[in-house]
């Protein structure tokens, strides 16, 4: 690795050791009805986030609930102190379409319909709130 491309690397690695993150690659659950729920939790307590995501009805939550979890996990990894005692929020959380699966559906006449089956990534950031102030 060249010195210019190191150095890149260590600036990116040292601005993400403040983030606490986690990703979802893939999730088979349309964009769309994704980005309802996350609208739900961005900019959040992580209590208030976790309290709206259990008790949600659609099914997308319970994957973002997951998620968030995981970021906490993350936090708690990173800092090697409980996220109770932090005053955490979701700082960002950002869905976009990934890969399309493209199915056929027979339709009348001997036609066929295109069935367009989608799905997204979702990546949920934590911050803490004193930080910012």
């Amino acid at each position: 690795m060249g010195a210019r491309k190191r150095l890149r690397a260590e600036k990116i690695r040292e601005e993400r050791k403040d983030l606490y993150l986690a990703k979802l690659n893939n999730c088979p659950t349309s964009p769309r009805k994704m980005r309802l729920v996350a609208d739900l939790v961005r900019g959040k307590d992580v209590n208030e986030a976790a309290a709206i995501l259990q008790f949600s009805k659609q099914d997308a939550s319970g994957r973002i609930e997951k998620l968030l979890r995981s970021a906490l996990a993350n936090y708690e990894q990173k800092t090697e102190s409980s996220w109770e005692d932090a005053d955490l929020y979701v700082k960002e959380i950002k869905v976009d379409s990934a890969r399309m699966l493209k199915r056929i559906q027979p339709a009348p006449q001997g036609r066929a319909h295109r069935i367009r089956k989608r799905s997204n990534h979702v990546t949920l950031i934590l911050d803490t709130k004193s930080k910012e102030n």
